[in-house]
């Protein structure tokens, strides 16, 4: 039988109360960790889509006009070859992006779009993340030095 001095004892008592402490603190570090190795795991896609964008602007810019090099004329990129070395880049290294060559032919400009599967925040609802990476070539020739645009 309990008495009413055992039953306001137990009331209270902090007996249990480390337990939920423990749990919210566990629930608090393992939310911090998962938002830092999502946080981290987007920064090296970001990166990863920055350095396939550059590379894909720099194909591009391989195909130059040869009918205006030969002749001497000008050094520029054919725009549709250019493009589409460009795309052929993208696609093998499974990236989805544009590519626009500018209106002097001198320069390439390529923008990725991808996504990051996320690890830990599938648990708060976040499944994937947006992921953009830009890259830009310019023409440069020259047998000493490069002559720019």
């Amino acid at each position: 039988m309990c008495t009413k001095g055992t039953f306001a004892r137990r009331l209270h008592d902090d007996r249990g109360g480390v337990t939920v402490f423990v749990a919210i603190c566990v629930i608090a570090l393992l939310g911090i960790i998962g938002i830092a190795v999502d946080g981290g795991g987007k920064m090296r896609a970001t990166e990863r889509a920055d350095f396939i964008a550059t590379e894909a602007a720099r194909a591009g810019g391989q195909a130059i006009d040869p009918a205006q090099a030969i002749a001497g004329t000008a050094i520029t990129v054919d725009p549709q070859a250019a493009q589409a070395a460009a795309q052929a880049y993208l696609r093998s290294a499974g990236m989805a992006g544009t590519v626009a060559v500018s209106a002097d032919g001198k320069a390439l400009t390529v923008t990725t779009t991808g996504t990051y599967n996320t690890k830990f925040l599938p648990v708060a609802g976040i499944g994937s993340l947006p992921v953009t990476g830009h890259g830009k070539a310019t023409l440069l020739h020259g047998v000493t030095v490069p002559e720019g645009p």
